[in-house]
């Protein structure tokens, strides 16, 4: 008992406790309500939202508007962009200001739009006065579809996506491509020409190298002569310059390994060549040539230096032991002469050789290079056709021709145009049907394109025209169908594959496609792939025909067909018409 009595204080002294707190509380939160309800009352600011209409059909704009009222010197902040989801801001008007006693009211129209629809909200929309948040309230909108009258508005089906080719065609960016490589060609047959066949002017070096040995020799001592060697106490160079001269010159008339010999090696062969006759030179002119080398050898080996009168005796030295040489010789004879000439002849025909392998060279190199990036670019056999030529592809990219054909007529897109055919039509049935045939045929694609459209003259007991029900129609068509496969079979068709389905037109026709496999006989023994399309439509007294067949063995044949088919059109009201 005390201790429930204790329990029972000790309850009744903090429920006091919180009471009082309770009041504290109670006093302060009167506080700031009242501050709260004072500031407001003294910023005295008030915003309103307003639209012109709660219900838009898809795609209409509706007018969002904010009144803000607040003092000549508040700083007011309307919302920007795309605040409003889940509609969409289309526009912000500017802001309107009017007075209003010794406010000022400040409006601003917002235009809205949705292009789904639904019930939506449009959110609070968040004003700043003064650096203080006000906002509006939330306002719901109706978005409703728009109402279609099938009675007059006809409904298609969803046409599938296509793939669609980047801006400029395929066969653009093909042309563009043989232009860029024949200018490439261009550039590297001018290039061919400058470098490898243009007669260039020969450089100093090489007329030099044209000349005889003689005038080569005397052209070099000439030129010695005309040097700064000796002014510039080069010895060294002077007598190098001046032994190799001798050098060369007995190279190419004496012995060919005058450059290549010792000093003693080369005035042996000189004094051999002399002993055995084979060269008129004396001993005197060898011994000048050995005193000459020697003294050569020992400016650049053992670096003396002779004075320039003897470096200046030395040079008239050699220049006259070049011309005892030359006086010595004998003068070539006829046959050495065409010899020589024969020798020239053949040099040129190697030089021109060799230019035309490297021109025929780059030209196969080109040649490659431009299929190769054809190929890979368009396909090697797009690259082949186009070369060599393809009768499927020059009807793809050839310019079609869309055309009317028949009355009702049939709307079709074709590579050519389709030329009438005449129609066999027995005796007994030249009062009742009246059918024009339009084809094109290509027997070496195997393309076969046949529009027709047949009227008939049917009527009732009495004379009249008489109506067709729609199991009648149908039964006309299955019948026209296995009348084209009984066809097929007596032109040699075999293994022929069936299939039918609904067709409809883009602009609404509806019909009837029959279509499948085939193989086609070109001979006894050679058989094909092919395919057919049979497309019927059937009207009170007129039965329109669409007939294409091709071999499958052809790489751009199905676009030719594609394209054919999207383009079939019918006027089903000028079928009612005729009919009526």
């Amino acid at each position: 008992m005390k201790r429930l009595k204790m329990k029972m204080q000790n309850n009744i002294s903090i429920k006091s406790i919180d009471t009082k707190d309770y009041h504290q509380r109670s006093i302060i939160f009167s506080l700031f309500s009242v501050l709260f309800f004072l500031g407001a009352f003294v910023s005295s600011a008030q915003v309103t939202s307003e639209i012109d209409t709660t219900k838009i059909r898809i795609g209409e704009q509706i007018n969002y508007k904010i009144n803000v009222e607040a003092d000549s010197t508040s700083l007011v902040v309307f919302p920007e962009g795309q605040t409003f989801m889940p509609l969409e801001s289309v526009e912000g008007l500017k802001i309107d200001t009017t007075k209003r006693d010794s406010k000022f009211l400040l409006s601003r129209i917002y235009k809205l739009t949705q292009f789904d629809s639904g019930v939506y909200t449009i959110p609070r929309q968040k004003i700043i006065i003064d650096e203080k948040p006000c906002f509006t309230d939330s306002l719901k909108v109706a978005v409703h579809t728009i109402t279609v009258d099938t009675t007059k508005q006809k409904l298609y089906d969803i046409k599938p996506i296509i793939e669609v080719e980047e801006s400029g065609s395929g066969r653009l960016q093909f042309i563009l491509g043989v232009i860029a490589s024949l200018a490439l060609i261009a550039l590297a047959a001018f290039l061919l020409y400058w470098f490898v066949w243009r007669k260039k002017p020969l450089t100093e070096e090489e007329e030099i190298a044209l000349l005889p040995p003689y005038d080569r020799a005397k052209l070099a001592i000439k030129k010695l002569d005309e040097s700064q060697f000796l002014m510039r106490a080069e010895v060294k160079e002077y007598y190098s310059e001046l032994t190799f001269i001798i050098r060369k010159y007995l190279d190419e008339k004496v012995y060919d390994r005058a450059l290549e010999s010792t000093t003693a090696e080369l005035i042996n062969r000189l004094n051999l060549l002399k002993e055995g006759n084979q060269i008129p030179l004396s001993k005197e002119t060898i011994l000048h040539i050995e005193s000459i080398l020697q003294r050569a050898d020992l400016v650049k080996f053992a670096k003396s230096a002779p004075d320039t009168a003897l470096a200046e005796m030395d040079k008239l030295t050699i220049d006259k032991a070049i011309d005892n040489v030359k006086v010595s010789l004998p003068e070539p004879s006829e046959e050495e002469k065409l010899l020589d000439q024969k020798y020239k002849e053949a040099q040129e025909r190697k030089k021109k050789r060799r230019k035309i392998w490297i021109t025929v060279a780059v030209s196969l190199f080109l040649i490659v290079a431009t299929y190769v990036g054809f190929g890979m670019k368009y396909g090697f056999g797009y690259v082949k056709d186009t070369i060599i030529g393809n009768e499927s592809k020059e009807l793809l990219e050839g310019n079609w021709v869309e055309s009317a054909y028949g009355y009702p007529p049939i709307f079709i897109e074709t590579p050519e145009v389709l030329k009438r055919e005449d129609v066999e039509i027995p005796e007994e049935y030249k009062d009742k049907i009246n059918t024009a045939l339009f084809r094109y045929l290509t027997k070496k694609s195997g393309l076969d394109i046949q529009v027709s459209t047949t009227t008939f003259k049917i009527t009732d007991a009495q004379g009249q025209p008489k109506e067709l029900t729609d199991d009648e129609k149908a039964q006309d068509l299955q019948k026209t169908s296995e009348t084209y496969l009984k066809q097929l079979e007596a032109q040699g068709a075999k293994d022929i594959t069936v299939k039918r389905e609904k067709f409809t037109t883009p602009n609404g026709a509806e019909g009837v496609k029959t279509y499948g496999t085939m193989n086609l006989a070109l001979s006894d023994d050679d058989m094909v792939p092919a395919k057919y399309n049979l497309f019927l439509f059937r009207a009170e007294n007129v039965r329109q025909q669409i007939i294409l067949s091709w071999r499958t063995n052809d790489n751009y044949i199905d676009d030719i067909i594609e394209r054919i088919v999207d383009s079939i059109e019918l006027k089903p009201d000028e079928v009612e018409e005729k009919e009526n």
